[in-house]
């Protein structure tokens, strides 16, 4: 009888159709930009590099697909410093950004290194894209599934879980400090951490200088498909990804599920007084929610723009996004930050239907019993999806109602209600509505103890807290 064997080197990967695409001999570059007449691509040798060693122009006759600038480089390797440069009509009035000077982050790059770089030209310098191999040695690892009645979320700031010298790690403030902290995070008897945003986000302003308010929450997305490099304990550009993989690992060889906040209501191009980064020099008016005629910005996220979630375009690059981190990163489920934002249309009215069925999110999870990727899965426990029921022009509805899902919500009225007082310790605990076919999910948002960090739960307490969740009144959200 044959015997089957999980084969080593096997990659159940998600390969993007767009950004840099590792091939065989070289990489191929891929950018979406509808307005734009000329198209270069930047690449640098380092990172501390502030023009280009080599400049390379897509031809519009041979490397222009309709809406689509491809072009394929012979000799280069993962690793690879770029930039994408764009000309196109400059007309701010009607909504259009292009400036053939900016040097733009590739939207579906998978890495940055590197800072905002001092300047006197006017030019501003991102940090570099970085070009990513996916492969990655996951001995076996798959999702948890866990039930949602056993369901238990710490939500968890990356560098302020371990930054302080009292946490005793040897990596503090990164990924690895948080795979030193597991035992730690065992004990309190939780079976999930939400991790604050790890997509990219700014450390110093445009003109590389270190604010002085910095930007410490995440909540200012940069770019969505990349782990923030400033939780990386490494310095090698791209390590980032590698460091927070080996932490997903290690998180679910612990028996703990990995939850993102994802910030897709906004980025951190501002409105039309911020920087040209990436999606406004590309084609602002698809990315991005416009007024007055393309003039002004939408500001649904009260952060100076709004995402333009419900153009094509911007919603089949959410969809990809979602799909690279549960596939290429093991990723658990996501927490929606503003989510009523998606349920806005492309003239930030509310859609007051639902979109057919097969629009909805089907993030495919792999098959218990082969590990294989199976047909599109509808059941919202495949992948965990939360939202935050509001917007900061007061909507309160969830953002995943124009996405025909099932979905659990944070519930706010409810926020903070339940307590556990235990000999001044205290853990405030947060419910999830979830439908009623799942258990309610509960949320450990924070927990001010008397003690060391290293304070534990007692089993008492751990029971204590599943039966709450377990108790909990569930209402059905319908989609």
């Amino acid at each position: 009888m044959l015997m089957r064997h999980v084969h080593p080197k096997l990659q159940f990967n998600h390969t993007l159709p767009y950004g840099a695409i590792v091939h065989e001999g070289g990489i191929q570059f891929v950018i979406f930009s509808r307005s734009a007449t000329e198209m270069r691509l930047l690449l640098y040798d380092r990172v501390e590099d502030t023009e280009p060693s080599e400049v390379i122009h897509f031809e519009r006759k041979t490397d222009r697909w309709g809406d689509i600038w491809s072009i394929f480089v012979n000799g280069l390797n993962k690793g690879q410093l770029y930039h994408i440069q764009a000309d196109g009509p400059h007309d701010p009035e009607n909504g259009q950004w292009f400036d053939g000077d900016c040097r733009l982050i590739d939207p579906y790059t998978k890495a940055l290194a590197g800072e905002f770089q001092p300047h006197t030209d006017g030019i501003i310098r991102p940090p570099k894209c970085v070009v990513i191999d996916d492969a990655f040695d996951w001995e076996g690892d798959r999702h948890l599934r866990l039930d949602y009645s056993e369901t238990i979320i710490y939500e968890m700031h990356v560098r302020g879980f371990t930054m302080n010298a009292n946490s005793g790690v040897k990596h503090p403030g990164t990924y690895l400090g948080v795979i030193e902290k597991i035992p730690y995070l065992k004990s309190l008897g939780i079976t999930a951490v939400e991790l604050m945003p790890i997509h990219e986000f700014p450390i110093r302003d445009i003109l590389g200088q270190i604010p002085e308010r910095g930007n410490y929450w995440g909540y200012d997305s940069m770019a969505f498909f990349s782990p923030h490099r400033g939780y990386a304990s490494g310095s090698e550009p791209g390590c980032q990804v590698t460091e927070f993989k080996e932490m997903v690992k290690a998180l679910h060889q612990a028996g703990i599920e990995v939850i993102l906040d994802v910030v897709f209501n906004h980025t951190c191009e501002g409105n039309e007084r911020g920087p040209v980064l990436s999606f406004k020099g590309l084609e602002n008016r698809v990315y991005y929610i416009l007024e007055n005629s393309g003039s002004r910005y939408a500001n649904y996220s009260g952060c100076g723009n709004t995402v333009n979630g419900n153009h094509p375009i911007v919603r089949e690059m959410i969809f990809h996004c979602l799909r690279h981190w549960v596939h290429n990163y093991h990723i658990d489920g996501f927490r929606f930050d503003l989510a009523s934002i998606l349920s806005r249309d492309r003239s930030g009215a509310l859609i007051s239907r639902r979109l057919p069925k097969t629009r909805c999110w089907r993030i495919p999870r792999s098959s218990r019993k082969h590990g294989m990727p199976l047909a599109p899965i509808r059941s919202a426990r495949s992948v965990i999806f939360a939202g935050e029921i509001c917007d900061k022009r007061g909507i309160g509805r969830s953002g995943m109602d124009g996405f025909a899902m099932t979905y659990a919500v944070f519930g706010g009225a409810i926020r903070g209600r339940w307590e556990l007082l235990r000999r001044g310790s205290q853990a405030l605990v947060t419910c999830m509505r979830a439908p009623a076919v799942h258990p309610t999910v509960v949320s450990i948002l924070s927990r001010r103890t008397t003690g060391s960090l290293s304070t534990t739960w007692s089993p008492t307490e751990r029971s204590t807290t599943r039966k709450m969740a377990k108790g909990i009144e569930m209402e059905r959200t319908t989609t």
